[in-house]
């Protein structure tokens, strides 16, 4: 084989060396006046392209003597290991896009035997969801230095195109009032709409997170552990006021799972015939009635 690189000197004794790409004809300076140190790294060069296998054990050796467990880890572990950072309902979440059957491409695979081909073939197999989680798993990875440079390129990523998200119009909630036999779903659905609050969360309030004295309503989310105070006025005291005056304000809805009431709620919205929106939208609703009241966005949204 050919050798692409070779070796020159420009000017006079104890000038810097440089490299010639015999190929193009480009020449790059190689940093040094030493000609032992300039002939290394040319032969570096040139073995590089003889045997990019070999180099890449070469490299993988040397990254093991910083790290004994560098070269063993895998994707199955780094994706485990991120959910246990997680809490409650979040590491639930993120148990769940684990088991995504898009990710058997990669689970078993070292991190640092991954190639973008790989990557591309989770992406291909799987959802916007895929997409969303792979990234944070990826930038989990570079964080804890369990990888020595990115697998994809930031700029080579797909886009992720997400289905239309709007809120839930003021008529939209007064048919699902109508139509819901339950009383308890339909002052859940009211508190939803005045306290703009995620549905977990105000299906998890008490009666002692109300304060009548000064109308001010009180929790912490559950997804952040911020807290969230809400002054309340007359129509959401009139919903409270026929809630339990101890314990749970939603004694059903509280022990249920957050997708058995997503679920309850879409069967109503199909059977009205309304479409684009969940739970979730009462959040849209509140902080879209907030920003009309020229409420900062961040707080409008928080």
């Amino acid at each position: 084989m050919k050798t692409r690189y070779r070796l020159i000197r420009r000017g006079h004794r104890g000038s810097r060396f440089y490299g010639v790409d015999t190929q193009t004809g480009r020449r790059f300076s190689l940093g040094t006046a030493n000609e032992e140190e300039a002939s290394q790294i040319v032969l570096a060069k040139n073995q590089a392209l003889r045997q990019p296998e070999l180099n890449l054990r070469i490299a993988q050796a040397y990254l093991a003597g910083a790290d004994p467990h560098m070269t063993k880890r895998t994707w199955a572990e780094l994706m485990a290991e991120y959910a246990r950072t997680k809490s409650e309902k979040n590491r639930l979440r993120y148990e769940r896009a684990i088991k995504e059957k898009a990710f058997d491409l990669i689970r078993g695979r070292p991190l640092i035997d991954t190639r973008p081909e790989h990557f591309l073939r989770v992406l291909q197999a799987g959802t916007v969801s895929t997409n969303n989680y792979l990234r944070r798993f990826h930038n989990f990875a570079l964080n804890l230095s369990w990888l020595p440079w990115p697998v994809l390129p930031k700029a080579q990523w797909p886009a992720m195109h997400y289905r239309e998200k709007r809120a839930i119009t003021r008529e939209e909630h007064e048919r699902i009032l109508r139509r819901e036999p339950n009383a308890e779903l339909r002052a859940f659905y009211e508190c939803c709409w005045h306290l703009g609050g995620a549905q977990s969360d105000v299906a998890k309030l008490r009666a002692e997170d109300v304060d009548w004295q000064g109308e001010v309503l009180s929790f912490f989310r559950s997804k952040t552990g911020a807290a969230q105070i809400v002054h309340f006025g007359e129509a959401l005291k009139a919903i409270l006021q026929g809630l339990p005056s101890c314990g749970p304000l939603f004694p059903s809805l509280e022990k249920m799972d957050e997708k058995h009431r997503a679920c309850r709620f879409q069967r109503i919205c199909r059977c009205l015939q309304i479409t684009g929106i969940s739970l979730h939208s009462y959040r849209y609703a509140w902080a879209e009635r907030a920003r009309t009241c020229t409420w900062r966005i961040r707080s409008a949204e928080s």
